[in-house]
């Protein structure tokens, strides 16, 4: 099964999938918006009606906008789908009817007194005969005199100029008051007091009383930030349709963290008389109010919202009760939408609820709602239903298809596609012969053949995609005659099967999946036959052996959609030759070259989107000649160089968004030539700076130029785009000023400055920009306070100012004014966050925040404004100094609404819970404890949290099952406690990444579950990808698992100190990520693990202090390769038994220390896939500079080795003088021979040198006074001999480097020999405690690698601490 791409369409601040195709975003488009092109192709058979049709068509939108807003909901006489409003463009203002115009005559007349016979001869004439355009233009006049005084219409416009009542005219105002009007298609000038609100534009009024009966503001692209409650005192309501706009002020599309409902939660109960209601796309998201199940007379009821709300892409509604609840009272509906309406909790259920509370339903449609269960058999009850939309609901049970579907006679549309169909499709056929959609594409394990149907002559759309149904010739009497639209996967792609088809000659929308199909030929040659084919979709096609004449011959077609095909540059070449295209879109396909000179034939072509496709080189100059180009869609085209300048002759432009576009050079200046540009979005590509030209933009509503590396200054030319709704400038390397000017931008509402190197204050200003909702300036350089401007941000929903150097007092409540404020965040600054008592509590600022950072803001109290607060979502107090207990309004208030809590580095000692779990109804995103004095059991959450630290506290229990609460933990540390007893099997169950129960006296056995792979738990069927597993200081014993799976995706592996025995698995060699492998400290008696050699990213092996045997020299083995530990930078085989001769091959295989580094350190790869990417570091204890050090947090730049405290003997090889980056070397207090090695004096980084208590001879070479960063030498108890060189470093050496060497003389010794010294080199007189702050990622980010500042001297070193010590208290933000 193939996913097609998802389309983004902008407009202004909004931004709406309308994706194409099958897979998890439907089609977006209407039925009918998909038969665009086909309405154009019939028009050139009808003797040029086209364009009379389309003024026609025109006169009629105006018409019904403005006489009959009542009329829309009314159904069309086929099909029986969506209402009248919805065929003719309710949803798209551009929008072409496609089918017969007559056809529209008649649906829109039929509740009038004329004749409908008389009627559809007259609009057939019109249709036909375009001459006659007075005869339309009386007809027209003739209608809307007859629909005025109609007793059918409730929306009769009297000459009366003060029919309707006053007070709902001043709702109504108040109503357009609450309007942002920035994106919309109206500013409703008709709306104007002292005027007859009946004569308004979307209103209706009843003849009679004057009351307002229909309020359809459909599609008009208003924008507020609530919808005002004035709408509920118009009580006379019968219709009331809202959507296609934004009520959400535009929250949804700017940020996705903050999620208030949008919705009020009250006032619709007071709608009593509706019968229509529609808020389908309008930002209303949230719990739907109960007082919509309250309106008994609902006929029709459309909650849908965008299909991708549990993706985390937009909000959503859902159900604040049970289906039965949101239904019991609505049983005259006829018409139920909740399209992306999350029903989860619905279960299985839903099909009865329906059978039983809407017995008369006819349409039901409940696409991507996240249902369960299956589908059951009491909804063939409901024999009235005529359209049936289940698609994308991917919990759906899998099962066969309902066979009662085909016993309903009214049915003319059913959507079925991604529900899990499986089994054999039944071969009765459908008893409706109205039946016009039929999908039941992406259900792969659903097989049979192809459906039969009693009146094929009226389906209009077949989409038998991604099934395993098989072709069966069509009876004779099949005739698929308006057959619009026909999707088939590859197992239905054959000759034989098309041309039993008939005719087709309706089809203009072709979707063929070619996979398998060798001879692509006959397809394309059938294909290039369909006179009036206007779309085409190609799915897995590989054109290599295509002649490029079969794609040429594709000469009707508007739009080509080409997914994962193999494209040759004759093809692309090809593609340049199809003339009509309007829409050209090549979504992950293999494409060879760059784009096609031929591209610029495309005249007419308005939209382009590229996705996923490495057109190598620079891109072509022949963009510039697409000038009626719309849209420009490309992500991750692979270009290189520069961005054509012929890109400045694209001046129809409105949409441009290049993401990962590859450009190498400054952005053309010629963009500011765009100068209808709307939305400009640029991600990850570019250098330099922002063009000074973009001021010339003046339509732009929408600048995007996050990470792109930018530097320099803002330009001041910004201040000319006075219809930039937003600014984002998020992740680059700017600086200077934040230009005044910015916040002068009149309807800027989004505004992310944040990731830069901006530096100065914040600026007040005079102009405070009242349509800001959105401000993010975190991660800068400013400084000086917050200015008071902020405070008079009326409309601000989320403040993020965090991570500066911000100073002064800030008083907490001053933020309550701020009303709509949802997120604050003043985390990592200087300032001095006070919450004084006597000030107003936030429970008087209506809601309040629901997100509060505040880490690092000198509180030293839990905030009091807090305690008053019902619902908070999010909360960091962490590195404040804040004591005393926790309170229990945390779980107690905040228990249905807190995802985020982070309490660590402060001073709590106490939990006030009265049982060992908190009641948490929600599972937190992170629940952070660490670093406090907290006492007695560790308590667990109830819903679990994804990121789940205890650490660094006194706690000294845990529940005897606390991991039955660690369902959804991904992180999960509970170090440096006072924690005891075995660690249970059912640990595993929980799938972590990063597992750290280290510094506790935990016992017992290693869980061999952990180790178990990519199913640790087969029992529950839980994916584990355990990355970190840290037990360090423990007191676990016996031997370590080794039944670990060849999918290992460990990275960090520490038991050093405990009690480990045996011999290492060498299945450890599985782990192919494996960065950090400590085993120090144990009891482990085997030989060198030589087996570790091929493991690509080892950096670390700690094996010091067991019992280790044998020889080390076989690092090689009987293996060829050059890449024997190729990244490895620290080795520590110290303290045990190791014995015989060092091979030099040892060290000429290690080739990751033979290269000089920068003294900065370069960061590992991090893991990208990783949430804890740079944010886990793990820790280890080597032997430096004669103490027993820990070094955290580790950049690559730092290499050891430490051999010492064995039995090794012969002499120390010369190659180890190869390893040019070393900067410790111990091989202490074993038996070598000989000489010291001159080459050592190539090994300029060494910082640390101890070769002490060998059997070492000769005399120290001159070579080693090279080593100008060596701080420590010790030499000390071996048999050298001669004169101490006194060059550079060596003159600042002390005797105990040097004693015990019965030859040696010179200062810092006497200056002539005098015999063996019984002098034991002590090393009390350095710090053993130092704890050296280094730091180390990993390919995971979870810390490898070594700063190069440990530099010569101790006191440089102490000072490097102290810097280095300071930046480990920032903690990164998970990604």
């Amino acid at each position: 099964m193939r996913l097609r791409r998802v389309s983004w369409l902008r407009d202004g601040g909004g931004r709406q999938a309308a994706e194409r195709g099958r897979g998890r975003g439907g089609h977006g488009l209407s039925l009918e918006a998909r038969w665009r092109g086909c309405g154009r192709a019939e028009a050139t058979d009808l003797s040029g009606a086209r364009g009379f049709r389309r003024r026609g068509l025109a006169a009629a939108r105006r018409f019904r906008r403005q006489g009959s807003a009542g009329a829309r909901g009314r159904k069309a006489t086929e099909g029986g789908g969506r209402p009248l409003a919805f065929l003719i463009g309710s949803r798209d203002r551009d929008f072409q009817l496609p089918v017969h115009y007559c056809r529209a005559v008649d649906e829109a007349y039929q509740q009038t007194a004329i004749d409908d016979r008389s009627i559809k001869t007259l609009g057939i004439a019109i249709a036909y005969y375009p001459w006659n355009t007075w005869l339309l233009l009386f007809f027209l006049a003739q209608l809307y005199a007859l629909l005025s005084t109609s007793d059918g219409g409730n929306i009769t416009h009297l000459p009366d100029p003060f029919l309707c009542h006053l007070d709902q005219a001043k709702s109504l105002l108040q109503l357009k008051k609450s309007f942002l009007f920035g994106t919309s298609t109206t500013i409703l000038p008709s709306w104007q007091d002292g005027t007859d609100c009946c004569l308004w534009e979307g209103v209706g009024c009843d003849a009679s009383s004057g009351n307002i009966t229909a309020l359809d503001l459909n599609n008009y692209g208003l924008s507020s930030y609530s919808l005002d409650p004035s709408i509920f005192t118009i009580t006379s309501l019968r219709r009331l349709d809202l959507s296609m706009n934004d009520f959400s002020g535009g929250r949804w599309d700017s940020w996705s963290t903050i999620w208030s409902d949008t919705i009020p939660a009250y006032g619709f109960e007071r709608l009593t008389l509706l019968t229509h209601l529609n808020l389908s796309n309008s930002g209303l998201y949230g719990l739907i109010p109960i007082g919509i199940s309250k309106l008994a007379n609902l006929l029709s009821l459309d909650l849908s919202g965008p299909p991708h709300c549990y993706d985390g892409i937009v909000a959503c509604n859902s159900l604040g009760s049970d289906f039965n609840t949101l239904l019991a009272n609505l049983s005259n509906l006829r018409e139920l939408y909740l399209d992306g309406v999350d029903m989860s909790d619905s279960e299985e259920h839903w099909c009865t609820s329906l059978a039983t509370f809407v017995p008369h339903l006819q349409v039901l449609s409940l696409a991507d709602c996240w249902l369960s269960g299956s589908i059951h058999e009491t909804l063939s009850r409901i024999q009235s239903l005529r359209v049936i939309n289940l698609q994308r609901n991917y919990d759906i049970s899998a099962g066969p298809f309902p066979e009662f579907f085909v016993e309903f006679v009214n049915l003319t549309e059913l959507q079925l596609s991604d529900i899990n169909l499986e089994g054999w499709f039944p071969s009765r056929t459908f008893r409706s012969k109205h039946l016009r959609v039929l999908d039941l594409s992406n259900n792969p394990d659903l097989s049979g053949h192809v459906p039969n149907f009693s009146n094929a002559s009226c389906l209009e759309i077949l989409r038998l995609y991604g099934t395993n149904i098989m072709s069966l010739k069509p009876t004779s009497s099949s005739n698929f005659m308006s057959l619009k639209e026909l999707s088939l996967d590859r197992n239905l792609v054959s000759m034989d099967f098309l041309y039993s088809l008939g005719r087709l000659g309706s089809l203009c929308w072709l979707d063929l999946g070619l996979e398998s199909v060798s001879d692509l030929r006959p397809i394309f040659s059938w294909i290039g036959d369909r006179k009036i084919l206007t779309s085409l979709a190609l799915t897995g096609c590989n054109f290599s052996m295509t002649e490029p004449s079969l794609v040429s011959n594709f000469r009707t077609l508007r739009s080509l959609n080409m997914v994962e095909c193999i494209l040759p540059r004759p093809i692309l070449s090809a593609i340049g030759n199809l003339m009509d295209l309007e829409t050209l879109e090549i979504d992950n396909c293999i494409t060879y070259g760059s784009m096609s000179s031929s591209f610029s034939n495309l005249k007419i072509l308005r939209n382009i989107y590229i996705n996923n496709c490495d057109l190598s080189g620079p891109m072509s100059s022949a963009i510039g000649n697409l000038t009626n180009l719309r849209t420009m869609y490309i992500n991750g085209g692979g270009f290189s160089g520069p961005m054509p300048a012929g890109i400045g002759n694209l001046t129809n432009l409105r949409s441009m968004r290049i993401i990962d576009g590859g450009f190498s050079r400054p952005m053309p200046i010629a963009i500011g030539n765009l100068t209808n540009l709307k939305t400009l979005e640029i991600h990850d590509a570019y250098i330099g700076t922002i063009p000074y030209a973009i001021g010339q933009l003046k339509q732009l509503m929408w600048l995007d130029l996050a990470g792109c590396n930018f530097s320099g200054s803002i330009p001041s030319s910004i201040v000319s785009l006075t219809h930039l709704t937003k600014l984002d400038l998020f992740y680059n390397s700017l600086n200077g000023e934040i230009p005044l000017c910015i916040y002068t931008l009149p309807v800027l509402r989004h505004l992310d400055l944040s990731w830069n190197q901006l530096h100065g204050h914040i600026q007040e200003s005079d102009i405070v920009p009242s349509q800001l909702e959105y401000l993010d300036l975190s991660k800068n350089e400013l400084s000086g306070p917050i200015p008071k401007t902020i405070f008079q941000l009326n409309n601000l929903i989320y403040l993020d100012v965090s991570s500066n150097n911000l100073i002064g007092l800030v008083e907490l409540n001053s933020f309550w004014t701020l009303r709509n404020l949802v997120s604050l965040h003043l985390s990592n600054n200087k300032l001095c966050v006070m919450d004084r008592e006597g000030h107003k509590p936030l429970s008087t600022y209506l809601s309040g925040p629901t997100e509060l950072g505040l880490a690092s803001c000198k509180i030293t109290q839990f905030p009091i404004s807090l305690m008053h607060s019902e619902q908070i979502s999010y909360l960091d107090l962490s590195c404040n100094n804040i004591s005393g207990a926790i309170p229990n309004h945390v779980w107690e208030a905040w228990s249905d609404s807190l995802l985020y809590l982070n309490l660590s580095h402060n001073n709590f000692t106490d939990i006030q819970l009265t049982s060992g779990v908190f009641p948490f109804t929600n599972a937190l995103d992170t629940l952070d404890l660490s670093s406090n004095r907290l006492l007695g059991q560790i308590p667990m959450p109830k819903s679990s949290a994804h990121f789940l630290d205890y650490s660094s506290n006194r706690f000294s229990s845990v529940l005897r099952n606390f991991t039955m609460y660690l369902a959804y933990t991904s992180y999960f540390s509970m170090s440096k406690n006072y924690l005891s007893g075995h660690i249970p099997y059912s640990i595993c169950k929980s799938g972590m990444e990063v597992l750290d129960l280290s510094h506790n006296k935990f016992n017992g056995p290693v869980p061999s579950c952990l180790l178990e792979g990519q199913n640790s738990c087969p029992r529950c069927g839980v994916q584990s990808s355990l990355r970190v597993l840290n037990l360090r200081e423990n007191e676990f014993e016996g031997t370590f698992p080794s039944n670990i799976a060849k999918a290992c995706s460990l990275q960090i592996i520490d038991l050093h100190n405990n009690k480990i025995e045996g011999k290492l698995p060498s299945e450890l060699s599985n782990c192919q990520d494996l960065e950090i492998l400590d085993f120090g400290s144990n009891q482990i008696a085997d030989t060198f693990p030589s087996w570790l050699r091929g493991l690509p990213q080892l950096y670390v092996i700690i094996l010091g202090s067991n019992r280790f045997y044998g020889a080390i020299g076989d690092i090689v083995g009987d293996t060829k390769s050059e890449e024997c530990f190729p990244s490895l930078r620290i080795i520590d085989l110290g303290s045990n038994n190791f014995s015989g001769n060092l091979r030099p091959q040892w060290f000429k295989r290690l080739k990751s220390m033979m290269t000089n580094m920068s003294t900065t350190g370069q960061i590992i790869a991090i893991d990208r896939f990783s949430d804890f990417a740079g944010y886990y570091q793990g820790s280890i204890e080597i032997t430096y500079k004669g103490s027993y050090i820990s070094l955290e947090k580790i950049l690559t730049t730092f290499t050891a080795i430490d051999f010492s405290n064995n039995s090794l003997e012969g002499t120390i090889p010369e190659s180890i003088g190869r390893l040019v980056s070393l900067r410790v070397l111990n091989m202490s207090n074993n038996a070598f021979t000989g000489k010291i090695p001159a080459k050592l004096g190539g090994m300029t980084d060494l910082e640390s040198l101890d070769l002490s208590c060998n059997q070492l001879s000769g005399e120290i070479p001159e070579e080693l006074t090279g080593l100008t960063f060596l701080d420590v030498l010790n030499l000390s108890n071996n048999h050298l001999v001669g004169k101490i060189p006194q060059a550079h470093q060596f003159s600042t050496f002390n005797s105990s480097s040097f004693e015990g060497n019965a030859g040696l003389w010179g200062p810092p010794l006497s200056e002539l020999p005098c015999g063996a010294s019984n002098y034991t080199p002590s090393y009390d007189n350095v710090n053993k405690s130092v704890d050296v702050v280094l730091f180390l990622f990993s390919g995971l980010g979870f810390g490898i690698g070594f700063a190069a500042a440990i530099v010569v001297k101790w006191d440089r070193v102490r000072s490097w601490f102290t810097a280095a010590a300071s930046v480990s208290q920032t903690r990164l933000p998970l990604e």
